[in-house]
């Protein structure tokens, strides 16, 4: 049913939206690999430091089945819908819509009756989801101003192209693809808008048989897997351009577009150089030029994080010829505020901050570190105990204090990295106001031993759930 007023979780702008109370509760994707029986979930962790359960798992929904190989989820409404053209703005934040890649099914949770247990109200089978987009492998949820949207690595045969569909965010009926001309788009990874330009970006990662059994060293050094950038016209769902970011960056990632909607700029993360292993970080941008006409869109590399030579005994056998360690950035965040990035190392087991007041001209302001294929950094909770899996999945409260890492990245990717096999947790960093990171020596969740946290999405929203069309 619809509200009288909105939801007072939406937020007009990004500033009212830093403004907002300290979130209560984490919901948390676990995802069981084992093929032991064990079933998926969504996990439910405290937040609030004033409770006696703070950094605890409080809360837990198991999925009928195991092996979905949930990914980002997100909520069926949010700030978007304030927008003034956006048809539904006394809709409810209230169902997290839990995508499977594996399996295309689309979970949906109600976290109104009890917010420590979401009730699973809906199950949309993957059967229906190819049937109607033709699309599958389903992986990122992002509520828009006008229904949901979800992005798919590609088609049912496993091959591509992929691309976006929509849900509507009361039935949750699937709506069909998204696209009316594409392009030359072909590999799908993340998607997000400027809504203040009327602008999508993609990215590129690979289709659902290239990245389903791992990294393939073979696609990987001949340059297969996705190098560029797709900008669209939102309104007319048309392909306008690509930015090709160079055919040694391998694997072009998350995305995170500036917050306030009169700033077209957003950051991207690639995973490794050919060249040198190195992980990077690239400024999209509109170019006004000399002020005639609509600009131009074009990228920058911005951030360049080096690899760490290794010993070649310490190293899992995809890197051992090698012998380094790639940083492998495999997930970012923005503040609200635009003001930090936040980039997580997946594999040198690292969260960076960089200060980005600049977009052009990032400054690295702090690290944490934690795990690592070579490092097993500790966390401060207990120093003589390594930990494995490294930052991976990285949220961002809304007031930009809290951030918050999960360990897992993908089931069978993970198994190269991490042969050892990875032992699930997430931990709280506080972030200093000015810049600098700590971690939390109260906060750090172990899950039970065959389930690995991915996506974290927090109560009432949080940095990278909301967009926003006003400033």
């Amino acid at each position: 049913m619809p509200r009288l007023r909105p939801d007072p979780s939406f937020y007009a702008s990004p500033t009212l939206a830093t403004e907002a109370p300290p979130e209560e509760l984490a919901y948390v994707a676990l995802l069981a690999t084992g093929g032991n029986g064990q079933r998926d979930a969504l996990g439910v962790v405290d937040t609030n430091p004033a409770s006696p359960t703070y950094g605890r798992l409080v809360g837990r929904t198991d999925f009928p089945h195991g092996g979905n190989e949930l990914h980002h989820f997100g909520w069926n409404a949010c700030s978007s819908h304030l927008c003034p053209y956006a048809p539904n703005a006394h809709v409810e934040r209230r169902y997290l819509v839990v995508p499977g890649t594996h399996s295309s099914r689309i979970h949906i949770l109600d976290t109104k009756p009890d917010p420590r247990q979401p009730s699973l109200v809906k199950v949309i089978e993957g059967e229906e989801v190819m049937a109607k987009t033709g699309y599958a492998a389903p992986h990122t949820v992002h509520c828009g101003p006008d229904g949901i949207y979800l992005n798919a690595l590609g088609a049912p045969d496993g091959n591509g192209p992929g691309g976006i569909f929509t849900l509507d965010h009361e039935t949750f009926e699937v709506k069909g693809r998204w696209e009316q001309d594409r392009g030359p788009q072909y590999l799908a990874y993340d998607f997000f808008w400027h809504l203040g330009h009327d602008t999508m970006i993609t990215s590129e990662w690979g289709t659902p048989n290239m990245v389903k059994d791992g990294v393939n060293p073979e696609l990987l050094l001949s340059g297969k897997y996705g190098r560029k950038l797709h900008v669209w016209d939102l309104r007319k769902r048309t392909h306008l351009t690509e930015l090709d970011l160079g055919a040694e960056q391998q694997m072009v990632l998350e995305l995170r577009p500036a917050h306030n909607p009169t700033r077209a700029y957003g950051f991207v993360g690639v995973v490794v150089s050919l060249t040198d292993l190195s992980s990077s970080i690239f400024l999209w941008y509109l170019d006004g030029g000399n002020g005639k006409g609509k600009g131009e869109w074009k990228a920058k590399k911005v951030i360049t994080i080096p690899a760490i030579p290794a010993d070649e005994a310490d190293l899992p056998p995809l890197l051992k010829g090698f012998k380094a360690v790639p940083p492998l950035v495999t997930d970012i965040n923005l503040s609200v505020d635009d003001r930090f990035l936040y980039v997580s190392c997946y594999g040198t087991g690292e969260l960076r901050q960089y200060d980005v007041s600049d977009p052009f001209n990032p400054v690295f302001t702090g690290g944490v570190k934690l795990g690592g294929i070579v490092a097993r950094s500790a966390h401060v909770s207990d120093p003589a105990r390594p930990l494995n899996g490294g930052p991976q999945m990285v949220e961002v409260s809304r007031d930009g204090q809290r951030v918050y890492v999960t360990n897992s990245l993908y089931t069978p990717w993970d198994a190269q990295f991490y042969p050892d096999g990875i032992r699930g947790w997430m931990a709280k960093i506080d972030a200093a106001p000015d810049g600098g990171l700590s971690a939390d020596p109260r906060f750090l969740v172990e899950f039970e031993n065959g389930l690995r946290p991915h996506q974290v999405r927090l109560q009432g929203g949080d940095a990278s759930s909301d967009s926003f069309c006003y400033a």
